[in-house]
């Protein structure tokens, strides 16, 4: 196997696991209608790198997994949590270049507008008891508050602290 091929699968399973386990560790924090995921600050780095977002996408994959086999989270968050997690990478990844002051603010705001749309419309759509406009608005604000948190707070300064130090290249050689 090629080295590059072998580095990017190595760095995108690192990635899966570490978003893994920062889920994971505190499970009442990741899951439910208020979330506040530290692994979500990892959506930030397909500002570097595709393959960055393939190892968060998997890692969400799997901690949805782990979740549901916990009991703490249900079969369609499995299939809509990753689906938000994956767009808002891919869009993480075409917005790299639009920066504000130096950061990539709008590739910050992807993640946050893919999980509070998605996530609040699965909420509202079957864990409510009564679907409504409110109930959608109420729980997509739930989780966005805790994906802007995650996302415009800490993966902002993850990416910063990456570029700052010369770790981003890391990344940028996949």
């Amino acid at each position: 196997m090629e080295n590059r091929k072998l580095k990017r699968m190595v760095v995108g399973a690192l990635l899966a696991a570490v978003y893994a386990v920062l889920a994971l560790v505190l499970p009442m924090a990741s899951f439910g209608p208020v979330q506040f995921r530290f692994s979500e600050a990892l959506t930030l780095l397909p500002v570097f790198s595709p393959v960055a977002g393939i190892g968060v996408t998997l890692g969400c994959l799997i901690t949805n997994l782990i979740g549901f086999l916990m009991g703490a989270t249900f079969p369609q968050d499995i299939l809509f949590g990753t689906l938000a997690t994956l767009l808002g990478c891919v869009l993480t990844w075409l917005f790299r270049g639009v920066r504000v002051k130096g950061l990539p603010v709008l590739s910050a705001l992807a993640p946050v507008v893919c999980n509070t749309i998605i996530i609040g419309w699965e909420i509202n759509a079957f864990f409510l008891d009564a679907p409504s406009w409110t109930g959608f608005v109420t729980s997509a604000i739930g989780v966005g508050l805790g994906e802007a948190a995650a996302c415009l707070v800490l993966g902002l300064l993850l990416v910063s602290l990456l570029e700052r130090t010369g770790l981003d290249r890391l990344f940028r050689e996949l």
